[in-house]
């Protein structure tokens, strides 16, 4: 089992440098390095409790410096390894193997001032780090005794799983990339000046310390990866993300397959050797001393750590102001009941372990295992007749919700993928349901909120009150609404682009704000709501112009075959206007598709709206599941319908995207056309089969 110590509570990271400095800069209140062989390893408490103090620091600096070749899972393992081997061999101080070098002691107002930086144990178990990662990267030799950091470590171990820090974003995929293309002194580098905030010169002596060759070289690498910035982002900034943090990490299993084959092939040998008499000492009965296990004995440091609700990550509130990322990670803990700890190990205890009374209902494709170490609280606090948390821990936001009226009873349990969220995904979150309405938890950059009806584009939206922790009056839920009669949605002004101009926690007065963007989000029987959005697949947009609320007044109705399953957004396109033989007016063509959390699953709908002074619900022509048609990857779409024109005639009516074309239709009926809009003559339940040729001269079904 992987031994993660607790967090660490002194470990600060300090603020990230500027530009390189040159070595030659003077650096005023710096005091000088010590000399080689001057310093003594100190004794083994003082560096144990180095060790221990800044625990997640050095284990930082060891993943940064290991090579990406051996892999996440194991540079994962490999540093935590590293930094669990390097205390002083001995009881007593002892002279160094190697000439040790401190960190710096530096007046207020220098460069690094942090308590580790004063600290003699912590200067050499960080030189043993650094020493052995640089070890670790550096190629076998075939007649030379391998060193110990250049093997695979024994421990510590996990079987049947894989581990790996949290994802970051695009600028933490490509500073782990920019990364991969340096040395490893130079990734050593980069470390000691954006983590250790050491000077060139402090930098030199460490690398040389810990047996690296061409230092000067590794300086200008490590100069130059931070001076190029990654977008909008600092690279040294960056290397504080999640993503680089070995002690934060998610879980996933290995090769099951070959997992198996390995089983049968252990009993195999296992029964080979009881053949040939060899016995095997089996342990005694149990764990303990009277054969009883203790459930808590099995369990991994993380997962313990994630049942004390001391140590549930809480964001500060104006986090979000500064972040460069906008989602879930940076919602601040809210509600009345945030500090009521007995509630949070109740919600951790039924994560983790959930009886038989816990009811748990999850998206698809969204595991609904334990948290694999401190999730962070989202809200904590009383809604209509139960008392309800919500936590995220990067995958997932999960509730719980308990009556109010006392811990015994029913509670539940839900569970939806989050991943990849952005400022316009993480706007809100379903917080309650009760006698057919719904209350949403909105996000800290949300300004405003109101209610508008789909079914009523033509009426304004209505105020919707919100009290201090961001929690909305009840609303209609059109997901528990056993008709279609009116489809009320969360508009909501976005002020994400826009930080720190308002007070986003203050109660909502239904006032204009012209600086921020409106956005619709609907309830579909999940924890997050969906987005509803219109234009094409390339740009959609949000739902404000008329005519796009003229559209969804007739699509709304068409959105309960999308409950629960995981829709993250929902995209109407009208992607065709046809005029109707017999002057019957123009008929509106669209493709409506929702994109789930989890990438595969979505479905599409092909829709024919003729012309019509009510709301009435379009007709579905065509759909489909999991397939690319309207959407980023691919645009197209072509769909028809059997249609009777108010004379009486009978027509099938077809219509593709863009310059889709020409358009054929054969079978019972027969036709073709040079564009993408067809009109043909029909018997009335003619049979057909449709189909159109892009540009290029590929054939192009129609949707089904």
């Amino acid at each position: 089992m992987l031994n993660v110590p607790p967090p660490d509570r002194a470990d600060t990271a300090p603020t990230a440098p500027s530009a390189a400095v040159p070595a030659d800069t003077p650096v005023s209140g710096a005091a000088p390095l010590a000399a080689p062989g001057a310093l003594r390893a100190p004794g083994v408490e003082q560096a144990e409790a180095a060790l221990v103090e800044h625990y997640t620091r050095l284990v930082r600096l060891a993943y940064l410096v290991l090579p990406p070749s051996l892999g996440r899972n194991r540079r994962v393992l490999t540093a935590h390894a590293l930094v669990q081997r390097s205390l002083p061999r001995g009881r007593t101080a002892a002279v160094a193997e190697r000439s040790a070098i401190p960190a710096q002691s530096r007046a207020e107002g220098g460069r690094g001032t942090t308590g580790a930086g004063r600290n003699p144990g912590y200067a050499y178990v960080r030189e043993r780090v650094l020493r052995q990662a640089l070890d670790a990267g550096r190629p076998l030799r075939r007649l030379a005794r391998p060193r110990r950091a250049q093997l695979p470590p024994l421990l510590p171990h996990v079987w049947g799983l894989r581990l790996f820090p949290r994802s970051g974003g695009a600028d933490e995929l490509a500073l782990d990339q920019r990364l991969s293309g340096l040395s490893g002194p130079a990734r050593a580098a980069f470390a000691l000046r954006g983590l250790e905030l050491l000077t060139d010169e402090e930098v030199r002596r460490l690398l040389h310390a810990a047996g690296a060759e061409d230092t000067e070289t590794a300086l200008t690498e490590a100069a130059e990866a931070a001076e190029r910035r990654i977008g909008t982002a600092d690279p040294v900034a960056l290397l504080r993300s999640p993503e680089f943090d070995p002690c934060s990490l998610q879980a996933r299993p290995t090769d099951l397959m070959r997992r198996r084959q390995y089983g049968r092939a252990a009993l195999a040998a296992t029964a080979a050797l009881l053949v040939c008499g060899t016995l095997l000492g089996l342990p005694g009965d149990g764990w303990g001393p009277d054969g009883d296990a203790d459930p808590a004995y099995g369990r991994g440091a993380a997962v313990a750590s994630a049942l004390d609700p001391a140590r549930v990550r809480r964001i500060a509130p104006a986090a979000w102001q500064t972040s460069a990322r906008a989602d879930f990670s940076v919602w601040p803990a809210r509600g009345p009941l945030a500090e009521d700890r007995a509630l949070l190990g109740r919600a951790l205890t039924a994560w983790a372990a959930p009886g038989a009374s816990v009811q748990i209902s999850a998206t698809p494709a969204t595991p609904s295992g334990p948290p694999m170490g401190s999730p962070q609280l989202l809200y904590a606090g009383k809604v209509d007749a139960a008392r309800v948390v919500l936590f995220h821990d990067g995958l997932r936001v999960v509730r719980y919700a308990e009556p109010a009226a006392g811990s015994e009873g029913a509670a539940a349990l839900d569970f939806a993928r989050v991943d990849g969220a952005d400022a316009a995904a993480a706007g809100a979150l379903v917080v309650g349901r009760s006698d057919g309405e719904v209350r949403y938890l909105t996000a800290p950059w949300v300004r405003g909120t109101s209610v508008r009806d789909l079914l009523d584009p033509a009426k304004p939206a209505r105020p919707l009150r919100r009290d201090a922790d961001g929690v909305t009056d009840p609303l209609a839920s059109p997901a528990m609404a056993r008709d279609c009669r009116a489809w009320d949605t969360l508009s909501v002004r976005d002020g994400a682009a826009d930080t720190g101009a308002t007070d986003a926690h203050a109660p909502d007065t239904g006032a204009t704000d012209t600086g921020a963007t409106d956005r619709l989000l609907t309830d579909l029987g999940e924890l997050t709501p969906a987005r509803l959005t219109s234009g094409p697949p390339s740009a959609p947009g949000d739902v404000s112009a008329p005519a796009d609320r003229a559209a969804w007044a007739r699509t709304a109705c068409l959105l309960p075959a999308m409950r629960s399953h995981g829709v993250r957004s929902v995209n109407s396109w009208p992607y065709a206007r046809q005029p109707l033989p017999e002057s019957n007016g123009t008929a509106t063509w669209l493709c409506t598709r929702a994109e789930t959390w989890r990438g595969p699953g979505s479905r599409v709908l092909a829709q024919f709206q003729a012309p019509s002074r009510t709301t009435a619900p379009g007709a579905v022509a065509a759909r489909a599941e999991d397939s690319p048609a309207c959407g980023v990857r691919e645009s197209q779409v072509l769909a028809g319908v059997l249609w009777k024109s108010r004379g009486g005639t009978w027509y099938v009516l077809a219509a593709g995207s863009g310059k889709l074309g020409p358009v054929e239709v054969s079978g019972g009926v027969r036709g073709r056309a040079p564009g993408n809009l067809l009109a043909v003559r029909a018997a009335e339940g003619a049979q057909a089969e449709l189909y159109g040729r892009s540009p290029d001269g590929t054939r192009v079904d129609a949707l089904r």
